[in-house]
């Protein structure tokens, strides 16, 4: 299927993961895709093995410069952005005596701040009918010890999402939010066999999604067939914040 012909998307943080799992299906889909990362040899891996024209470029998501050089980027090779994917984020434990300002800040810096100034940069170059998505996370719902200022920014998230909603709507611009559940990822594969077996224990499915579940959702938001949704959590979660 087409589902995204001639439709230009921009996935921040999709170099690896869940966000490379979204950049690699919209592609497939007739997206013509610009994916950032940090890491030069990540982006450039990411951006070869989806091919299909996919551009990479190396930008760090939590810095205004780097993300309004990405922007114009797209814009001065493809003149707009359809959909605007924001995936980047850091998720690192600390209880509440542990958490530092310095923790605090390099969490809201990146899953917070990030999305402001990307939609910012962006913004004025989405036409009607454009999308944007924010991977937020069931953290947001859910009392998670350890991660409560990795929850927090993810549901700040969610307030954007009706935020942006209310203000872009009249321009014909929608916002959601996409909340996975836990992910078979890099990420989980770090993850202790004792903590990964707790997690699954919290799932009603039993199992951890695939990114590729995650980037069907994403999909489905960016594209026509969620033509009115606007200001939503969709939750793949495999039950885990929903039961």
């Amino acid at each position: 299927m087409n589902r995204m012909a001639n439709k230009v998307a921009l996935v921040i943080g999709g170099a690896s993961g869940i966000g490379e799992a979204i950049a690699g299906r919209l592609a497939a889909e007739g997206a013509l895709v610009f994916l950032t990362g940090r890491r030069v040899a990540e982006v450039e891996s990411a951006a070869n093995e989806i091919g299909r024209g996919t551009r990479g470029i190396v930008a760090d998501a939590s810095d205004a410069a780097d993300l309004e050089r990405a922007v114009a980027t797209v814009v001065a090779e493809r003149g707009r952005i359809d959909a605007l994917v924001f995936n980047a984020a850091i998720s690192e434990p600390a209880d509440l005596m542990s958490s530092t300002p310095e923790f605090f800040d390099r969490h809201f810096a990146l899953n917070v701040r990030g999305p402001l100034l990307a939609m910012r940069a962006a913004v004025a170059h989405m036409p009607a009918g454009s999308t944007a998505v924010m991977v937020g996370s069931t953290a947001s719902q859910m009392a998670v010890p350890h991660y409560g200022t990795y929850a927090a920014t993810k549901a700040a998230l969610r307030s954007y999402a009706r935020t942006w909603t209310a203000e872009l709507a009249p321009r014909g611009i929608r916002v959601n939010v996409l909340s996975p559940g836990p992910t078979d990822t890099s990420k989980m594969a770090d993850v202790s066999d004792e903590i990964r077996a707790a997690i699954l224990g919290r799932v009603p499915v039993g199992r951890l999604a695939t990114p590729d579940e995650i980037a069907g959702a994403a999909l489905f938001l960016v594209s026509d067939e969620s033509g009115y949704m606007a200001g939503s959590d969709l939750h793949i979660d495999g039950g885990m914040a929903q039961v």
